[in-house]
């Protein structure tokens, strides 16, 4: 019999709780990778299993770059978690995307360049594919959960990661424009690539505060403007994983878009050359492949 699925949510800017939660516990869970950003908080939502993690700590208080991916997502891994929607705050670079619209994100350009972004390396070396970087089941429950709910949500888009803290130069904010990207945040990369890496699915739902810097008829952002419609965003958030939680709670056995079995061809590294002391590290987000 399968495990049932368990729901990660990694709670971006202005969103630091989840509403509804029954059986509600805060608990540290250790990585070999560190730190966390917070304790996690477990929980159920209409029968589904929920773990929720504040990116940034309760509080916000960590910057996207000191952001410890690795230990937030093999915590998650740790803790049973077999699915992740991600929700953060972005800036968008299309006129048709104003502030307050919510994107069912489906590519990424990464374009950090300060953060640890595999859990391998020297003694384990895996390659997984990110063409397809997010779930398409996880996306089609977000969809679904949003019907009726009046937020106004767009599904496909690209999300162009920065490293930050500082927003976007004009001349960096038209380039990306340039580029076709449709939202630009500071926290989505490497989170989707270890998500991969750990085998676990990945949905990502952007959340537009602004118009970046790029807009005539914008000034430039500020972190009043950002925080104004975050509190908006927000509410409508935490109504959106409400609906989504119990729309995964039927799901059984691995993903069929390959998400749960990343790793199977992945490792380049021959069994007898893998480092001993790197080994133990892996035992949650690769622990399925390395004993065989």
């Amino acid at each position: 019999m399968p495990s049932p699925p368990v729901l990660g949510i990694i709670g971006g800017s202005g969103l630091y709780q989840i509403d509804g939660l029954k059986d509600v516990t805060w608990r540290k869970v250790s990585s070999p990778f560190g730190e966390p950003s917070d304790e996690l908080c477990f929980g159920s939502l209409d029968g589904q299993q929920v773990v929720f993690l504040p990116r940034h700590g309760r509080g916000h208080r960590i910057p996207p770059s000191e952001l410890n991916f690795r230990a937030n997502i093999d915590a998650l891994k740790r803790s049973g978690v077999t699915d992740i929607l991600s929700l953060s705050a972005v800036g968008s670079l299309r006129e048709d995307l104003p502030p307050g619209t919510f994107v069912v994100v489906d590519q990424f350009i990464d374009r950090t360049f300060a953060r640890q972004k595999s859990f391998f390396g020297t003694g384990c070396v895996a390659h997984v594919s990110m063409a397809r970087p997010v779930c398409t089941r996880l996306g089609d429950a977000v969809v679904k959960a949003a019907e009726g709910t009046g937020i106004s949500l767009r599904r496909g888009g690209t999300y162009l990661v920065m490293e930050g803290p500082q927003f976007s130069s004009l001349a960096e904010s038209e380039l990306y424009r340039s580029w076709k990207c449709d939202v630009i945040g500071m926290t989505n990369m490497p989170e989707a690539k270890l998500a991969r890496e750990a085998e676990i699915c990945y949905a990502s739902v952007a959340m537009v505060t602004d118009y970046d810097c790029w807009h005539p008829g914008h000034d430039a952002v500020t972190v009043e403007q950002i925080i104004e419609v975050l509190h908006g965003n927000a509410g409508l958030a935490r109504a959106l994983v409400k609906r989504v939680a119990p729309l995964l709670t039927g799901h059984s056995g691995p993903c069929r878009h390959g998400c749960q079995t990343a790793l199977d061809t992945a490792i380049i590294t021959a069994p007898d050359a893998r480092d001993p002391a790197l080994l133990p590290l892996l035992d949650a987000v690769a622990g399925r492949v390395l004993r065989r």
